[in-house]
């Protein structure tokens, strides 16, 4: 019996060892199982972190998944610092060089309304810049004294096919204080003051002659790279058909024939030698006589290239050079935002902010439209960019025909 009993209580430990054995195996299977969930929640959560990040900031700041595990939380923290701390960059400007402090001007007004950086302008012809913005130079706002530069004549295929005028210039002929040294010089400006007043053919006549016959040195900037110098040219075909008997050639091709024109890559470049006196007259824009602070002859409108009413008179002469043939316009300063802008949305707030503070241009003696000119080549008008859309809406652009 006893004998039975020892048998019967190591029967009993036996399974007693055997059911806790049991139960270990399946608290052990239920941990694992309950790890192994948590392990996969965690992954699937860093996972999806990480490709929500991937979309505003670059694979640098990203963290390897294998580290995902329980630091899902802190991730998530400094993925959003990484991305509020990326900043854009400052919004680059192309300038027709006659305009780059006017342009500055309305740069620095923008930036201190808005917080937006802006780089220094970039200047030059505005031949010279869209040739620069087509062959790949950063470029988010381009300001041209010349309509066709910003078109895809100008700009290839980066033309957005739209610019807004909003100001109007004309051409005079500036004269400094060293220019009042040389007796001849001198005696040619007296002659152009007279004629200023006067408006007479006579006094044009004698200005313009004694201006170009070799006696003095005549800046005018290169045709091809700014638009200054093609229009110093075509102001002086201008001036011989209205003052020498139809002769468009008659003050241009002494200058040319005495080598008496002195030329540079804009009309920029010539106001030092002007100021020193290796050169004594110039042809310029009046608001770029004003900025450097040097004299000037006013010309008559017909001359100056100055008036809207009298585009069908100027379009009568054009200037032929490598570039092409090039007919007479009004001249208007244009702004456009070119395809390869990187600060797009910046820029157009840019152009905004500018149209409606263009008549602060005044200062610089720029006349300001009424409203200003939209010229757009785009045909279906709903596809110009929004902003521009609502300032056509609201008056403050007017269509002015095509680019």
């Amino acid at each position: 019996m006893t004998e039975i009993m020892r048998i019967d209580r190591r029967g009993f430990s036996s399974l007693a060892a055997a059911v806790i054995v049991i139960l270990v195996i399946i608290v052990g299977v239920l941990a694992y199982a309950y790890v192994s969930t948590s392990s996969k929640t965690a992954t699937v959560t860093a996972t999806s972190t990480q490709t929500t990040a991937s979309t505003v900031v670059s694979s640098t700041f990203l963290t390897s998944t294998a580290t995902l595990t329980s630091t899902a939380s802190s991730t998530i923290t400094s993925v959003s610092t990484a991305t509020t701390s990326v900043e854009m960059g400052p919004l680059v400007t192309y300038s027709a060089d006659a305009y780059a402090t006017e342009t500055t001007a309305l740069l620095t007004g923008f930036s201190k309304a808005t917080g937006i950086p802006v780089a220094p302008v970039i200047s030059g012809g505005s031949g010279a810049d869209a040739s620069a913005i087509e062959a790949g130079a950063p470029d988010d706002v381009f300001v041209s004294s010349k309509l066709s530069a910003t078109s895809p004549s100008g700009l290839g295929n980066l033309s957005a096919n739209w610019a807004i005028g909003f100001a109007s210039d004309q051409m005079v002929v500036a004269y400094s204080n060293a220019t009042l040294t040389n007796s001849a010089a001198s005696a040619i400006v007296t002659q152009g003051q007279t004629a200023q007043t006067s408006n007479a053919t006579a006094d044009w006549n004698a200005f313009y002659t004694a201006l170009t016959s070799g006696s003095t040195k005549v800046g005018i900037s290169n045709p091809v790279a700014d638009p200054g110098g093609l229009r110093g040219w075509l102001a002086l075909e201008i001036a011989g058909y209205l003052y020498s008997n139809g002769n468009q050639g008659a003050y241009v091709t002494p200058l040319l024939t005495t080598a008496s024109n002195v030329t540079a890559a804009s009309a920029a470049d010539l106001v030092a030698p002007l100021q020193a006196g290796q050169i004594q007259f110039l042809f310029t824009y009046k608001s770029a006589a004003i900025t450097a602070g040097v004299g000037f002859i006013s010309l008559d409108s017909h001359v100056n290239l100055s008036s809207p009413k009298l585009a069908y008179f100027y379009a009568k002469f054009s200037y032929t050079d490598s570039a092409g043939k090039s007919v007479a316009a009004p001249i208007v300063i244009v702004v456009t935002v070119p395809m390869s802008s990187v600060n797009t949305s910046e820029a157009l707030d840019f152009v905004q902010y500018l149209v409606q503070n263009s008549k602060s241009l005044a200062s610089y003696g720029l006349v300001i439209p009424t409203t200003c000119l939209l010229y757009s080549s785009v045909t279906a008008p709903q596809t110009l960019p929004p902003v521009i859309q609502a300032m056509l809406s609201q008056g403050l652009l007017v269509q002015a025909g095509s680019i």
